[in-house]
């Protein structure tokens, strides 16, 4: 988000971590404190969504965060996500440690997650209402492993959804919140999902 707030762009990032959002306007990004399913500004609007960093995995339930992500974007919004390398498609708890290198450490509360590489994310995104229109990998940084682990990506475009028939009723998520106005292009959603059944997607921050 800083990154892009630096190169003229308006940003938004969203995280259920307190650290992070203060991080991120540390370095003179906008980030909110909320979950990506919480109300958000200008749903609908948005030209571009992140999740990068194996954020597809928040929740544990791929398809409802790329559902999600098509609420908040433009009728032609881009999504661009970062999956993993292996060809994966796992549920998963996980925990997050807090402590010092070397001291003691104190195991968090363990929260549903999600691993999906590029073959498994193309299929969970024709369900939801998106089209691949590029894939590309690139080498991860040299001091983080050796000889840099490969990152992949992959950009989705929002499918323009046909009329539904008369005999169909779909569901629609109705919210009584107002949410914050904002001016941005562009969303980035890095967050961790929290303690909720496995399989099910974060509901509250």
């Amino acid at each position: 988000v800083a990154a892009l707030a630096a190169q003229g762009r308006r940003a938004l990032g969203i995280d259920v971590s307190p650290a992070a959002v203060a991080r991120t306007a540390a370095t003179g990004g906008t980030a909110l404190h909320r979950s990506v399913f919480d109300p958000l500004p200008d749903e609908g609007r948005w030209g571009t969504a992140l999740l990068l960093d194996g954020n597809i995995g928040i929740g544990g339930d791929p398809r409802a965060l790329l559902a999600r992500s098509a609420e908040l974007v433009g009728r032609s919004g881009l999504l661009l996500v970062e999956t993993t390398p292996a060809d994966l498609d796992e549920r998963v708890q996980v925990r997050v440690e807090r402590g010092c290198p070397g001291g003691p450490r104190t195991p968090g509360e363990p929260f549903p997650w999600a691993r999906v590489g590029t073959p498994a994310l193309l299929r969970h995104a024709a369900a939801t209402g998106w089209t691949a229109v590029e894939q590309w990998s690139v080498a991860g940084p040299p001091d983080q492993s050796p000889g840099g682990a490969e990152r992949c990506f992959v950009a989705l475009r929002r499918r323009r959804t046909a009329p539904v028939p008369a005999c169909r009723v779909a569901a629609v998520r109705h919210s009584s919140h107002t949410a914050e106005s904002a001016n941005s292009a562009a969303v980035s959603s890095s967050q961790r999902g929290r303690n909720t059944p496995a399989g099910r997607p974060v509901t509250a921050s």
